[in-house]
């Protein structure tokens, strides 16, 4: 499952009901301080039980309980449904057929809670279902019940298999079509099952697993803080193995419960009276618990370090989760982290920044930021951008983004394009600041030896960071550059052999360029890296290093020379001859061979012309 959105009534400072659209990937919350950007994710942080954060009486909006408002509501919306799931005798159904969805086919969680105490009251499904209260009932029927309405409808014999709760509504439903649903608001919490587990219990099983990473909490030996991040990978196993745990409790209540009937069956020789009135059921879910840390050799844990070893520590959770291939677990993984610019040098600021948005190109995994600062608000995705206010009545409201909204958050934040456009007579924007070197020293190469016309220097075209295309910095960009009457094209990577959804996400950012009538370049090859002459790398450190057109080249020649994967082409690229620029990057098209990289360079000094 994905989150779609978040709904909030009533809690803290959100009164009338508030919907916060969650993009499927990253999602930008930002704002001036106190604008209730963190409020967000703590709601959600409540509504996931996340450890650590728990809703009291003070959540309510003090307006509200002023009015008589007795509860507050935190609600959540999810897509990407799974086609069956289990609700009673392992026998699966679908969220559709048991009538569980709301009007737009999405399923919507609504968490109450009470005013005095912020206790959570009801769990509810907001969903279209049968207005008949026979049909209305039917999930919180137990067997014995459900055989008794099905005979009395006539329809035992349509039922596919009698020991299956799940097959008895199925034909009373068919029986009564076409069923008339109306809006529902479902309690699923507590006896709302054939079997001793509630159906909020078997959908809770399915849900995202949500990790929240706040940036001040006090520290203390059960700090949430010293635990995570490593303990969310604990979570994320359990997730992964999800099936196999339940399996694993349905045998063991199976099998505690045949011992129980034997007992009972024993029990009825001697008293029957007291036997039927006993009925063996498990309390609670089985809690499957681990507890995972690092610990330092000089014995210090980590919630006693400092809070900027502990963001470091976190940054580098990230890179390592960026890095991993998140295949294998059906779950999605939602990460929220509240300003990870906090305790933080700004490179490291933006290594995490850049970690994260890797990371949410990923399958099953959603991130959610919120900053104010303008150099991590703008390398946000513009989609995903979320823009905390207030309005005239002073009070939050949530804007998305358009032309108007990203011109008042740009500002509102500071967010300026990079330095630089005030020489500019033509703009190239490139993703770091490895593409700067590689394209000023390719097209300097070239013309020195007569491949080309010019320099970017002397065409006065300015290369310009933006962290991706589609960021809030980009728009900023590209609005001045508008604004200012400049011509301009973008250069990336092509991540051919690399992560899947960045080839999609690369392609999605070269139809929209290309809409706007602008050139877009990407490398034939993965990346950059992958240009570089093997033996030039030989000669300069003697170490032999092989790599193809699609491999991960940079990390491959960092590794192998002992360097910082993200400083190889700053070191090795001013090394490479115009002669090796052209012969690393020819490419055939049937007998011709053409050189890519002078083509591009062509096109980029074209944009002046």
């Amino acid at each position: 499952m994905r989150l779609k959105c978040l709904k909030l009534t009533n809690f803290r400072g959100y009164r009338s009901t508030v919907e916060v659209p969650i993009d499927e990937a990253m999602t930008g919350i930002v704002g001036r301080n106190d604008y209730g950007k963190s409020t967000l994710l703590e709601a959600l942080a409540i509504f996931f039980e996340t450890e650590g954060v728990k809703p009291d009486k003070g959540d309510i909006n003090c307006f509200s309980l002023a009015e008589g408002a007795e509860q507050f509501e935190i609600s959540c919306v999810f897509t990407d449904l799974p086609a069956t799931l289990v609700l009673d005798e392992n026998v699966e159904t679908t969220l559709t057929g048991e009538y569980l969805l709301n009007g737009s086919g999405e399923l919507e969680i609504v968490k109450t809670y009470k005013a005095t105490t912020g206790k959570l009251d009801k769990t509810a499904i907001r969903c279209q279902h049968p207005s008949d209260p026979a049909l209305s009932g039917l999930l919180g029927l137990k067997m014995a019940e459900l055989k008794k309405l099905g005979e009395q409808r006539g329809v035992e014999n349509k039922v596919a298999d009698k020991r299956v709760a799940s097959h008895w509504r199925q034909a009373i439903r068919a029986a009564a079509a076409p069923i008339d649903c109306q809006e529902t608001l479902l309690d699923v919490d507590k006896g709302m099952s054939a079997d001793s587990k509630s159906i909020w219990g078997k959908i809770q099983d399915r849900l995202p697993t949500f990790a929240l990473f706040k940036a001040d909490r006090e520290s203390s030996d059960g700090d949430a803080e010293a635990k995570n991040p490593l303990q969310q990978a604990v979570k994320e196993a359990q997730a992964e193995l999800q099936e196999q745990i339940s399996r694993l409790e349905q045998q063991i209540e199976t099998s505690v419960l045949e011992v129980a009937g034997r007992t009972l069956d024993k029990l009825r020789e001697m008293a029957p009276e007291l036997a039927n009135e006993l009925t063996p059921r498990f309390k609670e879910k089985p809690k499957w618990t681990f507890s995972f840390t690092l610990d330092g050799e000089n014995g210090i844990p980590i919630n006693k370090r400092g809070s900027g070893v502990r963001r470091l520590i976190l940054l580098n959770f990230f890179r390592a989760e960026a890095e991993k291939a998140a295949l294998g677990s059906q779950r999605n993984v939602i990460y929220a982290i509240e300003e990870p610019e906090t305790s933080q040098h700004p490179n490291y600021q933006m290594m995490l920044m850049k970690a994260l948005l890797a990371l949410s190109n990923q399958p099953n995994r959603q991130i959610i930021v919120t900053t104010h600062v303008p150099a991590l608000a703008g390398l946000m995705p513009t989609e995903g951008l979320r823009y905390v206010t207030r309005d005239e009545d002073n009070k939050p409201t949530i804007k998305m983004p358009d032309p108007n909204v990203l011109k008042e958050a740009a500002e509102s934040l500071g967010v300026l394009p990079e330095s630089g456009m005030e020489r500019a007579k033509g703009v190239v924007l490139v993703e770091g600041k490895s593409d700067v070197t590689f394209l000023r020293h390719t097209a300097k190469a070239l013309h020195d030896a007569g491949y080309v016309s010019s320099n970017l220097e002397d065409a006065a075209i300015v290369p310009i960071l933006i962290g991706g295309c589609g960021s809030v910095k980009h728009w900023v960009t590209l609005n001045l550059a508008n604004d200012l009457g400049l011509p301009w094209c973008v250069f990336l990577d092509s991540d051919i052999g690399g992560d899947e959804a960045q080839v999609k996400s690369i392609k999605k950012r070269r139809e929209e360029v290309e809409a706007q009538g602008r050139p877009f370049y990407s490398t034939r090859k993965r990346e950059i890296e992958n240009y570089l002459c093997p033996e030039l790398i030989k000669v300069t450190t003697g170490k032999e290093v092989t790599f193809t057109d699609t491999c991960d080249a940079k990390k491959i020649i960092g590794k192998a020379v002992g360097v910082k994967a993200d400083d190889v082409i700053d070191i090795f690229w001013p090394k490479m001859t115009a002669d090796k620029i052209m012969e690393r990057s020819r490419y055939e098209v049937g007998t011709a061979s053409k050189p890519e990289l002078r083509e591009v360079i062509e096109g980029v000094l074209g944009i002046v012309v």
